[in-house]
């Protein structure tokens, strides 16, 4: 990837300069630079990490330090996989796939066009969009698998978790919204730094399964890919900053109902109850608390609806009649009905307002 010049657009300065990432990451970052003979204080000096932190295990870095981190490795290794792969990547391998991906028309495109890519060019990733499946719970999921070949070389997971990460923020990036991934899954026992990753990932996290990679609803598949090729190119420009910097978390009750609600097809969606028990919140509470904070579960249901409805309405290759049944009505003209309700205006008006 390209050297970071500047601070992304979307990155609070304050929020990149707070130290709260764990010290492992220090030696994490470096065991490949390391083993290829490359000095631990020439690439901490290029970070601007202090070479006595290296030692003191409570030390907390900030986003900006891993991230200068991250490039000096890339600089002194000549490696994008920083060392930790069996097979050199070489720098830029990244920037080409996502200027390739970036052409895709959604989501799924660009799923499956960045595995078809890494599938061919670098063999030592095991990348794959799985088909749909149902989960023991009812839930209609899709797999991305993402995976190391071979991670002899990766004994502190970070080239993996890297991976994983990069491509559920890429995928949110490009889609311009937070994609509720509802579980990120490890091929490997939990960590001794596992305690980091419920920051990292969204959803619940699985240790010890088949391959890595993440869930998804299959409706966020169709997600039109709304970035320019100029903020593809700053994006680039920025990383891994924009990869590296954690979104700001949102507590509020109706946010983590919504995170539940968008694993499920629209015609399942869960009531009070399953909620309720979900949360461990008396059903009781869980209906003041919402009333608390200006919305109930029916809205909710109906924004999810609405937002979706609108961020399809936006891809020209959908129609009118296919985005009503993905978002879950069984008539075109009740669709319609309630998008007026939500908008003021038809789905047609909407999307060619002229």
């Amino acid at each position: 990837m390209p050297s970071a010049t500047r601070l992304p657009a979307a990155i609070k300065p304050g929020s990149i300069e707070k130290a709260y990432i764990a010290n492992h990451y220090i030696h994490a970052c470096i065991t490949g630079a390391l083993a290829q003979g490359v000095a631990a204080h020439t690439l901490l000096r290029q970070a601007g990490i202090p070479l006595h932190w290296y030692q003191k295990p409570d030390q907390l870095i900030t986003e900006q330090q891993l991230s200068n981190l991250i490039k000096a490795v890339w600089r002194e290794t000549h490696d994008e996989f920083m060392g930790l792969a069996p097979s050199v990547c070489k720098n830029g391998v990244f920037a080409l796939m996502a200027e390739l991906a970036q052409q895709a028309r959604t989501l799924g495109g660009m799923l499956k066009k960045s595995a078809r890519f890494y599938s061919t060019v670098y063999p030592d990733i095991d990348a794959h969009l799985d088909a749909e499946q149902i989960t023991e719970s009812g839930q209609t999921q899709v797999f991305f698998r993402l995976q190391l070949q071979d991670a002899c070389k990766d004994p502190n997971h970070l080239l993996q978790e890297f991976l994983i990460l990069m491509w559920q923020r890429f995928s949110s990036w490009l889609t311009g919204q937070q994609i509720p991934f509802s579980r990120t899954c490890f091929s490997y026992p939990p960590p001794p730094h596992a305690r980091e990753y419920p920051a990292m990932y969204t959803g619940t996290l699985e240790y010890n399964v088949c391959h890595c990679g993440f869930y998804l609803h299959p409706r966020y598949l169709q997600l039109p890919i709304v970035r320019s090729e100029e903020e593809l190119n700053e994006f680039l420009n920025q990383s891994p900053a924009m990869i590296l910097h954690r979104p700001d978390q949102d507590e509020r009750l109706k946010t983590r109902i919504r995170m539940l609600l968008l694993q499920f097809d629209f015609d399942q969606l869960p009531d009070l109850d399953w909620i309720s028990d979900k949360l461990h919140i008396a059903p009781r509470t869980l209906r003041r608390k919402l009333t608390e904070e200006g919305t109930s579960l029916r809205e909710l249901k109906e924004q999810l609806r609405r937002d979706l409805a609108i961020k399809l309405l936006s891809s020209e290759h959908l129609g009118v009649n296919e985005v009503s049944e993905r978002v879950g009505f069984s008539e075109t003209a009740a669709f319609c009905r309630a998008f007026k309700r939500w908008t003021g205006y038809s789905p047609s008006k909407w999307r060619s307002p002229s």
